[in-house]
C-alpha cells in the first residue's frame, strides 16, 4: 500500500486522546449529531461525508471496531462482508481501501495482471507500479475489485497510489494520463453507487475535486500543503488527514481552522490513533 512516506493520507474533535490496541476512543459530540455517519447522500444517492467528521484508518489486518467514530477506512481484501455489516450495525460508514496504482503480489487477483502493465518497484516488497495508460487492461481488473467492495457492503472506496505520474514508475506517465485514469477510477466507483476519495495528488485537486466525493491526505502539515485541500472543504466534502511524524499539538490548530478530519497514526496503520 502506498503513501508519501512509503506505506499506504464543522470542526474536528477538540480532545487529543491516545488509543492503544484494545482501547476505545470516544468521538466528539459534534461528530455524532444528525447522521451518525457524518454526512447525507448526494444527489446520486451516494454517501457524502461532511468536513470535520471523525474517522478511523486501519489497514493492518482485520478491523478492530472498538474506536467510537462514525467513519472507518479499512482494507477491502482483508475484511469480510460480516465485518462491514458489524460496523454498519453500530452506525458507521465504511470505506474500502484498494490499491489502484500498483500491483501487489500478495493479493488474490495478482495473477490476473499481465507482465506488460507492471513497472518498477514502488519501494515496498512485492509491489510494482502499474502502467495506468493501459486502461483497456486495467479497467476490468479495477471493476472487479470495486465489485468486491460493493458486494461486501462498503459505502465508499479509497483508491491508493493515484499520482504515479509524479513518481519514477518505469513508464513515461504524464499529468494528463493521471487525470484520465483518476476520472476512470471515480466513474467505476460511482457506477456502483460508491463514494470515492482522492488520495493525495494535491497538484490535481483543482481539476478533480468535482469528480471525487472526499479526499484522503497524508502529511500535508509536515510539508506545509494543507491549504491546497481547501477546495474539498469549500465543496462540503470531507478531507480525511493523517500525520505520522508531526505532533498533534503542532498541526491540530491549523486542521481545525481548515475543518480537516485529522489525526496522528503510526505508519503501519494499526488501531492506535491520536485525533485532533
Amino acid at each position: 500500500m502506498g503513501t508519501r512516506t512509503g506505506r499506504r493520507a464543522a470542526p474536528v474533535c477538540a480532545g487529543l486522546v491516545a488509543a492503544l490496541m484494545t482501547a476505545a476512543v470516544t468521538g466528539c459530540a459534534a461528530d455524532r449529531d444528525g447522521d451518525a455517519a457524518g454526512g447525507g447522500p448526494t444527489g446520486g444517492g451516494r454517501w457524502q461525508p461532511r468536513p470535520g467528521v471523525a474517522w478511523q484508518w486501519q489497514l493492518d489486518g482485520r478491523v478492530d471496531p472498538s474506536v467510537d467514530v462514525p467513519v472507518y477506512d479499512i482494507d477491502g481484501f482483508e475484511n469480510t462482508a460480516a465485518d462491514v455489516a458489524g460496523l454498519h450495525a453500530d452506525g458507521r460508514k465504511v470505506i474500502c481501501y484498494v490499491n489502484v496504482g500498483a500491483w501487489e503480489d500478495f493479493r488474490p487477483d495478482a495473477d490476473h495482471f499481465p507482465e506488460s502493465v507492471l513497472g518498477g518497484p514502488n519501494g515496498w516488497e512485492g509491489e510494482r507500479w502499474l502502467d495506468i495508460r493501459r486502461t483497456s487492461v486495467l479497467r476490468p481488473l479495477m471493476e472487479r475489485r470495486f465489485d468486491m467492495c460493493r458486494d461486501k457492503g462498503f459505502d465508499a472506496v479509497e483508491p491508493d497510489l493515484v499520482e504515479g505520474y509524479a513518481d519514477d514508475t518505469g513508464f513515461p506517465l504524464t499529468a494528463d494520463d493521471q487525470l484520465a485514469y483518476n476520472r476512470m477510477i471515480a466513474d467505476i466507483a460511482h457506477e456502483r453507487g460508491l463514494a470515492v476519495g482522492l488520495k493525495n495528488d494535491l497538484a490535481q485537486i483543482p481539476e478533480l475535486v468535482g469528480d471525487f466525493d472526499f479526499a484522503v491526505n497524508e502529511e500535508c502539515a509536515e510539508f506545509a500543503e494543507c491549504a491546497e485541500l481547501e477546495p474539498f472543504v469549500a465543496a462540503g466534502k470531507a478531507v480525511f488527514h493523517v500525520e505520522y511524524r508531526e505532533r498533534t499539538e503542532d498541526f491540530c490548530g491549523e486542521a481545525r481552522e481548515l475543518r480537516l478530519s485529522s489525526m496522528r497514526k503510526k505508519l503501519e496503520l494499526d488501531v492506535w490513533r491520536d485525533p485532533c
